[in-house]
């Protein structure tokens, strides 16, 4: 007679009946994501210069961003059509396009259109994975496998700026997206390969279009306030962004087809806090990772490889600290997911001093707040969210949603950062006024979005909330 698995789960039950198959899928997929945001943040500065690109710095996160919403968004519900099987695959190979196209395009347009696809196509196959851990795993490996998930953001952390910088060194940026392409073709095969041929999707899931096209506008109108050119205008599509998104949460709680778990657009419901705290924490950390790099080389004469390195070590702490608390149970969870939020909340305001003081190792001592508070409470706030929800549909939404959330983040963080940003110079080039402006406004531009996240972990832990999910 087998033994009954830990309460806790154990990382042998990680792999165990039959799920090492989707777990290896899993990791796989994760590390696209992980691995192009990594090194794409390390070439930026060489894919500016070489295509004239530094006023659309932010929109080269943000498109791909964009394009990960829009398929993060969409992904549970294509998944429950189409099935995981071919759906992951064929996500996958849309992925391997975008690469190609950003590798060979001969102009800034060429590749932010790439990097679109890319976003689709690697969106498509996060969601993916997201909707896997939520149907294919129990609430007592939850924290195990978002655990693991964390650290392959890790090693991409140390691999990612190491490949970036390489090549932008050597001045072939072009190559790093060649290099994603095949490896993008690598996860079409292993989907093929590790995924059950019996799912084969349910033909009458619909999708959620009204809400995937507010996403799209409202990130759409966030990302242009990049270009606007003065305040007033950049204010007023960032405040009509905000508004779109918001009026998708609105319509979201009242369709037929969602995209987002019941109780999502309410702060007293666990789904609703914890996606808020999600969203707002992810929006008020994207500056560090995507303007890092370019202020490091310009103010503290940096090399591409050791600015990645620098900014990395947000990834890497985050990937230490998620690891080291993920068998923790009983009230820990709670208490780490309000001291994660608060040391989050720290490494923002750190960083808005530490990027102007041009200080590397105020910058490094600013990402280890960051991404420590995110391993904190990442994978806590994860695993209360889908353990509120009912098995089956329900909890397929949530799983995507979270991804959504995430993703819809990142890129409104991006975008809001690129404004802020092209505001104060940075559009106009990169001189030491600019990269000091930037460095500076960027970050505290975000510190109230940062306070509004360690409300929302607050709230997500409250017994007010609990006793309502």
């Amino acid at each position: 007679m087998s033994a009954a698995p830990r309460a806790d789960g154990s990382w042998a039950d990680v792999v165990g009946e039959g799920r090492l198959p989707r777990f290896v899928l899993i990791c796989l997929g994760v590390w696209i994501s992980a691995a192009d945001s990594m090194v794409t943040a390390t070439i930026m500065p060489s894919v500016g210069a070489d295509l004239g690109g530094y006023a659309y710095f932010g929109w080269a996160t943000a498109g791909f961003l964009l394009g990960s919403v829009m398929a993060g968004a969409s992904s549970g519900l294509l998944a429950l059509r189409f099935g995981l099987r071919r759906a992951t695959a064929a996500a996958a190979i849309l992925y391997a396009l975008g690469c190609a196209l950003s590798a060979a395009g001969p102009d800034i347009w060429s590749f932010l259109i790439g990097r679109v696809l890319q976003g689709l196509g690697g969106g498509w196959v996060v969601g993916f994975c997201s909707v896997a851990i939520g149907l294919m795993f129990p609430d007592r490996l939850l924290p195990r496998v978002y655990a693991t998930v964390t650290a392959i953001w890790g090693v991409a952390s140390l691999l990612g700026p190491l490949i970036g910088g390489i090549f932008a060194d050597l001045n072939a940026w072009r190559w790093v997206f060649w290099l994603f392409a095949i490896q993008g073709v690598a996860v079409a095969w292993a989907a093929y390969a590790m995924l059950p041929r019996s799912d084969q999707g349910d033909a009458k899931a619909k999708v959620a279009w009204p809400q995937l096209g507010l996403i799209a506008a409202g990130v759409t109108a966030i990302g242009l306030a990049d270009l606007a050119g003065d305040f007033v205008r950049s204010g007023l599509l960032t405040l009509g962004g905000v508004g779109l998104l918001a009026a998708m949460v609105w319509l979201d709680g009242r369709a037929a087809v969602r995209l987002l778990p019941h109780g999502a657009g309410s702060l007293a419901s666990i789904p609703g806090a914890g996606f808020a705290a999600m969203f707002l924490m992810t929006v008020a950390s994207m500056g560090f990772s995507i303007y890092g790099p370019a202020i490091l080389q310009k103010l503290n004469g940096l090399s591409a490889l050791e600015a990645g390195y620098v900014v990395a070590g947000e990834a890497a702490a985050w990937t230490v600290m998620g690891l080291m608390v993920a068998h923790l149970t009983g009230p820990w969870p709670a208490r780490m997911i309000r001291l994660g939020s608060i040391v989050a909340g720290l490494g923002v305001l750190l960083s808005m001093f530490a990027y102007p003081a041009h200080t590397v190792a105020g910058v490094i001592v600013a990402g280890l707040f960051l991404g420590g508070g995110f391993g904190l409470s990442w994978a806590f706030m994860s695993q209360r969210v889908l353990s509120s929800l009912p098995e089956g549909e329900e909890r397929a939404i949530g799983a995507a949603a979270m991804t959504t959330v995430r993703l819809t983040g990142s890129a409104v963080g991006a975008a809001a950062a690129g404004a802020v940003a092209n505001l104060v110079g940075f559009s106009g080039g990169l001189t030491d006024e600019s990269a000091r402006a930037a460095g500076g406004w960027v970050f505290a531009s975000v510190l109230p979005v940062a306070a509004l996240g360690v409300m929302g972990a607050f709230r997500l832990t409250g017994k007010a909330t609990a006793a309502r999910a």
